[in-house]
């Protein structure tokens, strides 16, 4: 690809696939889920994972187009720039962080010839700290003010540093040590905070602060909630805290920290969960080993990702099913649906990771995009939005694709049988129908038990939920946001929308603080007409 941006809707490629989608596959044919061995042929398996997209609204001709997009704008080559410390958080010609995307750097363990030596050397070195902390731990080398074995961690952070951890712990519970549990602060809300610390016992509580620039006002705000806590019941805060922060921050302090674990620049926060952000709460709770295996399954996606036929290379793949669905059939938001309650949390993670990095109007030249960028991302676990929203996915006005996952065996091995059947095979029964339901449709008569069909989905199938295959899921989505990112020709790494938030909040604070009295401004007058209390 050339460095002057490719128009994906003038791109050669880009032209055939407008042409395809005026008329897309029709899954509501009797044959159309079997001709040619569709079934058999729309399937692509990689880190233990096995994705079935026959189900989508492709033909074998949208697919080779899909490629030849994918080849004319590099999307493998930029992602192989990215693994190797190019700059990539940049616009060009306008002031930008101008940083390295280097993410994919603290699981790049396992090779003899890592991508980026440098970064990878950095969380090698923060690993061995961990593993040394971890040790001291269990050792009862390290203890609370107390003397006594830490029993729970406190993790204060916001944003990328709470959303994709809360996501992953949520997901691993069934493969934590015995007698440790993880508890998340991060709604500057006060009623957060006060009702976690409600709930631990304070004198066995290790509390995690991460902030990268050691200066987020609401992680600070927590923060000293749960430091005032401690001190309330007798006990030093230097012995119970610990930090996850830029080397030099604030917070890297050993005065008022037991330990500080480092991120870098070159980690963005939403793609922050395989570095210490995310490793220092897993090796509590899971202990050392099960980190490093989360890590392998990670990286096994970054080298799948690496490969130029889309076929072989699944994030890849998944990325450009959804510019087919985004860009081609003008579907506005994607529902990410995990058929297992372990992963309950991991739709509000993508949400943050894709919604934040794509949702972008400017360009990587400083320009407004000529196409849609990224789609609204939501999603709960089945079989409870079945109870909720599927009726919409069904028979609304408004089309939206699917990502199903699922497991085709529970983590913990424990079922019950039903009425000739068990749990885990009507969860799975539940999510094939669904499937199955959206593609086929159902004709009949009566017009209120009419089904279109035609609703695009794709089923992506786990194993079983372990820490590598749940690595194997956060690399996967993290590499399919970064390629569609690659064709929109925007910035997925940074987040001034969230910054200018920030600003405004602060003049806002100010006036509520009574730092500011002046009368006449927006912020001022906003505030006099929503703090009016009604019964005035």
């Amino acid at each position: 690809m050339t460095e002057k941006w490719q128009n994906l809707i003038g791109a050669n490629a880009g032209k055939r696939l407008r042409l395809l989608a005026r008329q897309p596959y029709d899954l509501t044919l009797p044959e159309a889920l079997v001709v040619k061995n569709r079934l058999e042929r729309y399937i692509c398996d990689c880190g233990g994972m096995r994705l079935l997209y026959a189900t989508q609204r492709v033909t074998d001709e949208v697919l080779d187009a899909l490629q030849d997009l994918a080849d004319e704008c590099g999307l493998v080559a930029q992602f192989q720039k990215m693994r190797r410390g190019a700059i990539m958080n940049r616009i060009s010609g306008y002031e930008s962080e101008n940083r390295q995307v280097l993410h994919t750097a603290c699981r790049d363990l396992f090779s003899d010839l890592p991508a980026e030596p440098g970064a990878t050397d950095q969380a090698r070195g923060e690993l061995a700290k961990l593993k040394v902390f971890l040790e001291e731990i269990d050792s009862g080398k390290i203890t609370t003010a107390k003397g006594e074995q830490f029993t729970s961690m406190v993790h204060v952070g916001i944003g990328g540093s709470d959303l994709g951890p809360r996501s992953i712990y949520e997901a691993l519970r069934p493969y934590g040590q015995f007698g440790r549990e993880v508890f998340f602060v991060s709604n500057v809300d006060p009623d957060d905070a006060f009702a976690v610390l409600a709930k631990v016992d304070l004198s066995k509580v290790l509390v995690n602060i991460v902030s990268k620039s050691g200066t987020t006002l609401e992680t600070l705000t927590n923060e000293k909630i749960v430091r005032e806590a401690l001190q309330k019941a007798g006990l030093d805060p230097r012995r119970h805290c610990i930090a996850v922060t830029g080397e030099g921050s604030p917070m890297d302090n050993p005065e008022e920290y037991l330990r500080s674990f480092y991120m870098y620049d070159y980690i963005g926060g939403r793609y922050s969960a395989t570095s210490m952000v995310g490793a220092v709460m897993l090796g509590f709770f899971m202990g050392y080993d099960q980190v490093v295996e989360f890590l392998r399954g990670a990286s096994e996606i970054d080298m799948v990702a690496e490969d130029l036929d889309m076929r072989r290379n699944l994030p890849l793949l998944l990325a450009m099913l959804g510019i087919w669905n985004h860009n081609f059939l003008d579907c506005s938001t994607l529902a990410i649906l995990p058929y297992s309650q372990a992963l309950h949390r991991f739709p509000a993670h993508l949400q943050q990771c894709d919604m934040e990095s794509n949702g972008k109007s400017i360009d990587r030249d400083g320009n407004l995009v000529s196409c849609k960028t990224g789609p609204v991302i939501w999603g709960e676990p089945g079989t409870n939005g079945q109870h909720a929203f599927y009726q919409l996915l069904h028979q609304g006005t408004e089309v939206v694709p699917v990502e199903f996952i699922g497991c085709r065996k529970s983590q913990k091995g424990m079922d019950v049988e039903v009425a000739g059947s068990t749990s885990q095979q009507k969860l799975n029964a539940n999510l094939f129908a669904q499937c199955m339901a959206l593609a086929v449709g159902q004709k009949n008569s009566n017009p209120n038990k009419q089904f279109q069909g035609n609703r695009p989905s794709s089923l992506l199938l786990l194993d079983q939920l372990t820490p590598k295959t749940m690595g194997a899921l956060l690399a996967l989505y993290e590499a399919k946001i970064v390629f569609q990112g690659f064709v929109w020709n925007i910035n997925s790494f940074d987040q001034e929308g969230v910054q200018l938030g920030k600003v405004l909040a602060g003049r806002f604070l100010d006036y509520l603080s009574g730092k500011t009295r002046e009368d006449s401004s927006a912020e001022a007058r906003f505030l006099k007409v929503a703090l009016k209390t009604t019964d005035q």
